[in-house]
């Protein structure tokens, strides 16, 4: 099935503000693991602030702890060491209900496998988060954002039925439709082909840029992190390099 085609757009929400108190404040985050060979270091000693607003690439081999580090930074696991503060909630200290909460009210995700549930509808899909949150109407607000990403005609499709770009599509739709202050996008392109995964990252940037919204993206493609505020590069677990453009 073709993807519909995605507006052409960079990064264009303006720089940071760096008076702003940061969207993440990370200090000494380490995480190990045991494993029967002995303890394993993933991460060590990470530390660093992203302002609201801007848009950050996490970059480094395979291995690096590039998606351990997302993980933590979203609290979707918790550190050995160190803490994570994200939008002014210290996430590495509370218990996993807390954590839920802190992201449903400001976390939005993309991920590599796009992560939909076979058993939903698009709509269904984009509406799921909403409904876990609360909010009197989910349907409205879904099927809006799901003509935003040129899907406003596939609503009753199921995941099965929709090719790899349309289901990353409603991945993004989904990820949006909360309005959170921070998104974090795991390899958002890894499963999709050059020109597919070229007209999503568009889609994301224009996305992101209207909203206004904190981006943290990990990726293994240099040309996709050029094109963010700042690149943090990881080498075997460890923060070895902070660019800013």
């Amino acid at each position: 099935m073709a993807d519909a085609p995605a507006p052409r757009a960079a990064v264009s929400h303006g720089p940071p503000n760096p008076s702003a108190a940061p969207a993440l404040h990370v200090a000494g985050l380490g995480k190990r693991v045991t494993l029967p060979s002995g303890e394993l270091t993933i991460l060590e000693g990470v530390g660093f602030e992203i302002a609201r607003g801007d848009v950050v690439a996490i970059v480094g081999a395979s291995g690096s702890g590039k998606s351990t580090l997302l993980s933590l930074l979203a609290g979707l696991d918790t550190p050995s060491d160190g803490n994570v503060t994200l939008d002014g909630a210290t996430i590495s200290t509370l218990d996993e209900d807390g954590r839920a909460k802190v992201r449903g009210d400001k976390v939005g995700f993309v991920f590599q496998n796009f992560q939909l549930l076979p058993s939903l509808t698009a709509l269904e899909n984009v509406m799921l988060p909403l409904e876990l949150r609360g909010d009197d109407d989910a349907q409205s607000p879904a099927r809006e954002m799901l003509r935003k990403v040129g899907l406003g005609e596939r609503l009753d499709h199921y995941p099965k039925q929709l090719s790899g770009g349309e289901q990353q599509r409603v991945a993004l739709a989904r990820a949006f439709v909360t309005r959170p202050s921070l998104l974090f996008a795991d390899e958002p392109t890894g499963n999709l082909d050059t020109n597919t995964g070229q007209a999503i990252i568009e889609l994301l940037f224009a996305m992101n840029g209207e909203a206004g919204t904190t981006l943290v993206l990990v990726t293994h493609d240099d040309h996709l992190a050029a094109r963010c505020h700042r690149t943090l590069r990881l080498d075997s677990g460890r923060l070895v390099s902070d660019e800013t453009r």
